[in-house]
């Protein structure tokens, strides 16, 4: 089995997996412990990242055409 990075949390008596993941029995594990802090502080960022990518892509939005490129970029490919 691949080395996989999983998200979990402790419910006061056991840790559960926040997404269903197949494990083999008697998989070997090591669990690291994150500051509470470290993940409120993530969520902060996050709630912001999505804040800023909704102002700047909300819906009233234009749409911009190929046809208003007025140089293209010879280094960019197309895929």
């Amino acid at each position: 089995m691949e080395t996989v990075t999983l998200r979990a949390h402790f419910d006061g008596k056991q840790i559960l997996l926040d997404e269903p993941f197949d494990l083999e029995q008697d998989a070997q594990l090591i669990i690291t412990v994150l500051p509470k802090s470290l993940s409120e502080e993530r969520e902060d960022w996050a709630r912001l990242a999505l804040a800023s990518l909704e102002r700047a892509y909300g819906d009233d939005e234009p749409e911009y055409s190929l046809a208003l490129i007025k140089e293209a970029n010879p280094d960019y490919e197309a895929r």
